[in-house]
């Protein structure tokens, strides 16, 4: 049974965007995401067809990346960079909620 449309498109994880779309929202080019693939900073799912599928979490990942290549951090530190940031906020996250309970 599929999943329900509304939950998800309300899944930051679920692939829902092309990698045209993705370039778009992002405001880059496809070659820049393939990029980024290649960097392995996100691993976009690929459809039956092997086409590339990116989720919202990894658009914002690539904006990141996108904003700090614009200001002239190279793209292999940038990736670094994000991915640290990453971490740091899911750590931060799971501490929140290691003092809630």
């Amino acid at each position: 049974m599929g999943r329900d449309p509304d939950d998800m498109f309300g899944d930051e994880n679920y692939p829902a965007y092309t990698i045209g779309q993705a370039a778009e929202i992002v405001g880059t080019s496809q070659d820049f995401l393939r990029r980024l693939d290649e960097a392995k900073l996100i691993d976009p799912h690929r459809s039956g067809g092997g086409h590339r599928r990116y989720s919202r979490y990894q658009l914002r990942l690539a904006a990141r990346v996108r904003e700090l290549v614009d200001q002239g951090t190279a793209l292999e530190a940038a990736c670094r960079i994000v991915i640290l940031e990453d971490q740091l906020e899911e750590a931060l996250r799971q501490n929140e909620e290691r003092r809630r309970d």
